[in-house]
């Protein structure tokens, strides 16, 4: 990774002092880890077990082959907020005017965060309120007056 991009460089040293003191844990049964305690409760469980594709292991071992160092680029994906609409997913001014020929739909329109499903809502439940506030916006510009054709 500090080969090809040449800037924001892994500090070697401090990732493998990280690991190797992750690999510690899983040789001691009364691990603190929370992720190594998390991976050995859920193997206890005959499904888990069954279903799991990888048991609880050392990371810097030679079967386990070489660790490969993976730039991510975080962003943000849930405001739980959102465009303020009215009914027919037209977007409404602060002082709720609709702004003409402008729609929302889906998370923009704020139904992420309390909506269809409440605030408590899962990844892939969403898609149920895109559908329909699309549905919506699709409905009232359907059933707008068409300008003459020229």
């Amino acid at each position: 990774m500090n080969r090809l991009t040449g800037e924001d460089l892994l500090d070697y040293e401090a990732i493998k002092s990280q690991i190797e003191a992750r690999d510690r844990e899983v040789d001691n049964k009364f691990s603190k880890d929370t992720q190594v305690n998390y991976i050995r409760n859920t193997r206890n469980y005959r499904g888990d077990k069954l279903g799991r594709v990888a048991a609880l292991h050392k990371i810097l071992t030679q079967e386990n082959g070489p660790l490969i160092a993976v730039r991510l680029h975080v962003l943000t994906r849930k405001t739980l907020g959102g465009l303020k609409t009215n009914l027919q997913a037209q977007v409404l001014t602060k002082d709720d005017e609709v702004i003409k020929g402008l729609y929302a739909v889906g998370e923009v329109a704020g139904f992420g965060g309390g909506g269809m499903h409440g605030y408590r809502a899962l990844e892939g439940t969403f898609l149920g309120g895109c559908i329909f506030s699309g549905m919506k916006a699709g409905q009232h510009i359907a059933s707008l007056p068409k300008a003459p054709s020229v």
